[in-house]
């Protein structure tokens, strides 16, 4: 975000600036970036907007983390907020995984890559579109931004359950080394299972209208709002 070089930045700017210093550099998780109050995520850059989700969730937690590879060391810098409803015993009903996430500088030959040919405009962004169905019972790769999330719902008393999930994810500079991804995650209506309903399933014939209407509920649930550029 540029601004007059007359204009003083504010305590909250400069905090921000040191931040994202101190984790380019350092290679070490950084505080929070950005907010949360009453479902509605403010940020002030990459992207400046107010993200607001739907008020059957609750705020479960935020977390700020290095992706690793291998052969890369730490390159990938995340910042994940997770709301999600249960049922009495904690068994999950619904989620909203949103995440803000980039490239650290020392990789410049880095860019997110998405081949989705499926995509949709949220309040005039455009975001790739992905949708899974899974079972709930698989362990996510040690380290990952899905060890990260699930680790989180646990802490909280969460349990996953059979659940379908849309990916939005939208890249946020020509370059696409930035992208902001909303993941939303609805639990499966009873007695369906995620074998059945994935192609060769006994069920599998009611997925192409499931998949249309969720991909559709889950888009209009989220609300994107730009915030005001400095002239």
């Amino acid at each position: 975000m540029a601004y007059p070089l007359t204009r003083p930045r504010s305590g909250r700017q400069i905090v921000s600036l040191l931040a994202a210093l101190i984790f380019s550099a350092s290679g070490a998780a950084a505080a929070p970036q950005r907010s949360v109050s009453a479902n509605t995520i403010t940020s002030q850059s990459d992207p400046a907007a107010s993200i607001r989700l739907p008020d059957d969730v609750t705020y479960v937690g935020t977390d700020t983390f290095l992706l690793t590879k291998p052969k890369l060391g730490k390159f990938d810098a995340c910042e994940l907020y997770a709301f999600a409803s249960g049922g009495a015993d904690g068994s999950l009903r619904k989620v909203y995984w949103v995440q803000f996430e980039h490239y650290l500088p020392k990789y410049p030959d880095l860019h997110f890559t998405y081949d989705s040919p499926n995509h949709v405009t949220i309040d005039g962004l455009d975001f790739y579109v992905d949708v899974n169905v899974t079972q709930g019972d698989a362990e996510p790769d040690p380290g990952s931004d899905g060890d990260h999330f699930y680790t989180l719902l646990a802490k909280h008393g969460y349990k996953r359950v059979p659940m379908m999930y849309v990916r939005f994810v939208h890249l946020l500079d020509a370059a696409k080394r930035k992208e902001l991804m909303v993941i939303v995650g609805e639990a499966l209506p009873d007695g369906l299972t995620a074998a059945a309903i994935k192609e060769g399933g006994a069920t599998h014939a009611r997925w192409p209208a499931m998949e249309k209407d969720f991909v559709a509920r889950a888009a209009h649930s989220i609300t994107i709002t730009p915030h005001p550029q400095p002239e």
